[in-house]
């Protein structure tokens, strides 16, 4: 039994944890070829009970799986068995559409895919004045689960903006503006920095945002709302996954570690939260 609770499995003689059957690959190999650990490691990560199979702890090593339908995870972590996905992480510059393909001619973001074979997609959207983390991937169900606002995954700005945000503007984002299509709060908001203009008196300030809606163009619109509006914008964070010092317009593909909590992530269950909006676009 395992620290949360679940239930252990065999995959021998049709249990319940696997769907690979006496046909499948056995559970050790295919960690293995995952590259979690070396088949030996992996059958004792196995026989402590922290190998989960289709969300059943799985102990025993004749376990057989079939790495194209059923999920693994390993302490909790959700680890890739089809190595045909990809996963990238670009920090997308300014002046770039967040489209593989621009009908307008304007710059998109076929140049940063030249290195990958496969045909990758942009989850979400960022439009063309907002830089920062996009994520191209050719995993569909996984760009669901990020891009669709029900599931809450959140989001962080930081936002250069005119004048100088007091600490009351702080609290008031989080306790929510109206906007024209409805109420709305940050999660988190917080200021960076604040510097006054001697010529003007006017300043800007540095707001760091964290939001998990999906409406369009968000961020833009609650620091207008409450008198302060947006100069620059960058995403730094998308769910688990951090900018960090990628350059901008450099893309890389994500780490084993990363890759793992992006999938862990996309195996949650929607939050039922009643949060609405259009899945096609980030909180801008």
């Amino acid at each position: 039994m395992s620290d949360d609770g679940a239930s252990t499995g065999s995959a021998t003689g049709g249990g319940s944890a696997t769907g690979g059957g006496p046909e499948g690959v056995r559970l050790q190999k295919v960690l293995a070829n995952a590259g979690v650990a070396s088949r030996r490691v992996s059958e004792d990560l196995i026989v402590q009970g922290r190998v989960r199979v289709n969300g059943v702890v799985v102990t025993e090593l004749g376990n057989r799986i079939d790495p194209e339908t059923d999920t693994v995870d390993v302490d909790g972590t959700a680890i890739q068995l089809d190595t045909s996905k990809r996963y990238v992480m670009l920090n997308k510059p300014t002046g770039v559409v967040s489209s593989m393909k621009d009908d307008r001619g304007r710059r998109d973001l076929r140049d940063f895919t030249q290195d990958w074979d496969e045909r990758l997609y942009n989850v979400g959207r960022l439009d063309a004045d907002t830089s920062g983390l996009l994520i191209l991937t050719n995993d569909g169900e996984l760009a669901h689960v990020l891009a669709h606002p029900s599931f809450g995954v959140t989001k962080v700005y930081i936002a250069k903006v005119e004048g100088r945000v007091t600490a009351q503007t702080i609290a008031r984002l989080t306790r929510g503006v109206e906007l024209e299509d409805g109420p709305i709060a940050a999660d988190k908001a917080r200021l960076l920095d604040a510097s006054t203009s001697s010529a003007t008196g006017g300043g800007t300030s540095l707001v760091e945002l964290t939001l998990h809606s999906g409406r369009n163009r968000i961020v833009r619109r609650m620091m207008a709302e409450v008198g302060h509006p947006v100069i620059e914008l960058v995403r730094r964070q998308f769910g688990p996954l951090h900018l960090g010092t990628l350059p901008v317009g450099k893309a890389r593909e994500l780490t084993k570690v990363e890759r793992g909590a992006l999938l862990t992530l996309s195996r949650q269950e929607p939050a039922d939260d009643g949060t609405q909006g259009d899945s096609r676009q980030e909180a801008e």
